[in-house]
């Protein structure tokens, strides 16, 4: 694949590793590879690029030292492969529910500060729901933002809890206007003022909330 980062827009704006931001207001485009940036056999992962081409984030899924990867957890990482979240799944969470620290060294409950948590929503509890997946910042006991849609089928939004203003959108990508890419590879949005770094992570803990194979739920269909 010779090109899978998104083309150049109007918007023009330096950005910082892993958290790509466009001062004139527009949406910040990523293109999302489900791939580890590591070449080795055994390691999965993300690699994702900005529009100018730029790696920006990555989650290589390898042996780590440290509790995150003990606990079976992930690290999201900038394009240079500094730590910006560690991501651990709850242990005995019946919504399979993960939680989000800052960096990679410190990650032990009680010794970091949880930037947020973000679990499935079940739909036995009740089916009129649109939402898939909660999002809770902080210590908040009320969700911030809601997943609609269907991750698997990679068409789905992330938005502002009681809000229609989407934060971000993930779509199919095309090569060309008669051409679907598989669903390894994918458009991710961010609308301006969005954290790129939190939507992100938000993605790579729905792809561990989809690879569930018990009551596989909307989000994942």
């Amino acid at each position: 694949m010779s090109r899978i980062h998104p083309a150049k827009n109007k918007c023009e704006g330096k950005a910082r590793n892993g958290s790509s931001r466009c001062p004139d207001q527009c949406p910040t485009k990523f293109t999302v590879w489900k791939r580890s940036s590591m070449s080795f056999q055994g390691t999965d992962g993300f690699t994702v690029f900005d529009e100018h081409g730029r790696l920006v984030f990555r989650v290589d899924n390898y042996s780590r030292k440290g509790c995150c990867a003990a606990g079976g957890g992930l690290v999201l990482m900038d394009g240079a492969g500094n730590a910006l979240m560690s991501l651990r799944p709850q242990i005995l969470s019946m919504q399979c529910q993960w939680n989000a620290y800052r960096g990679e060294d410190e990650c032990k409950e009680g010794q970091n500060l949880k930037l947020f948590s973000m679990r499935r929503v079940s739909s036995f509890l009740d089916r009129r729901r649109k939402d898939v997946a909660e999002v809770f910042v902080g210590g908040s006991k009320k969700p911030a933002f809601t997943v609609e849609g269907s991750f698997r089928s990679r068409n789905c939004v992330i938005r502002r809890s009681g809000s229609e203003e989407f934060v971000a959108k993930i779509t199919r990508k095309r090569a060309s206007p008669t051409v679907l890419l598989g669903t390894d590879v994918f458009n991710l949005v961010v609308q301006d003022g969005g954290n790129s770094d939190l939507v992100m992570a938000c993605v790579v803990i729905m792809d561990r909330i989809c690879s569930k194979s018990l009551a596989v739920p909307v989000l994942c269909s």
